[in-house]
């Protein structure tokens, strides 16, 4: 029998389904849709990130640090929320591939060396989830969706910054 609240609002989810995040939360949290691939979900988020990241300019830590921030806040939220629907971790949420991938090339060289190398280099430990990116991995919730790919962006970071402090590798920059 339908109740008076579904005759009011049809949308309304039932309590065993989860609510339909909004075409705002989903565009977010999925970068531009790109969650929603068949395939690499996480690659083809992770290559939104790199092109957001080559705006003129956006490489300045007075614009990209609070960028990751606000990206990275907000991703919580939209995570919890698309997790709730798709269920633990699922490939429609690539918002964390996009701040991976700035915390990745943070206080880098803008080159596409540079960027070329952090992609593949991120999208390996994003994979590969070294610790403690597995335990967040594992945990429930948007922080533990958007956590994983941070710790693998800061390793990737780390490794960036050493590869090109490498006399070997500093003509790349």
């Amino acid at each position: 029998m339908t109740s008076p609240g579904e005759l009011l609002n049809p949308n309304r989810s039932s309590p065993t389904t989860p609510a339909e995040p909004s075409l705002l939360v989903k565009l977010f949290a999925s970068a531009l849709f790109t969650g929603y691939s068949p395939v690499a979900s996480g690659t083809f988020g992770s290559l939104v990130g790199l092109a957001l990241y080559f705006i003129p300019g956006f490489e300045q830590p007075s614009l990209i640090i609070p960028a990751c921030i606000l990206v990275f806040a907000a991703g919580v939220k939209a995570s919890k929320s698309m997790e709730r629907r798709y269920g633990h971790d699922p490939a429609e949420v690539t918002i964390d591939e996009v701040v991976g991938m700035w915390i990745s090339l943070l206080l880098l060289p803008k080159s596409l060396v540079v960027a070329g190398t952090g992609f593949f280099i991120f999208r390996i430990l994003d994979i590969v989830k070294p610790f403690p990116a597995k335990k967040f991995d594992s945990r429930q919730g948007g922080l533990g969706i958007m956590m994983d790919d941070v710790i693998a962006a800061v390793y990737t970071n780390v490794i960036l910054h050493f590869i090109f402090s490498l006399p070997l590798f500093k003509q790349f920059l």
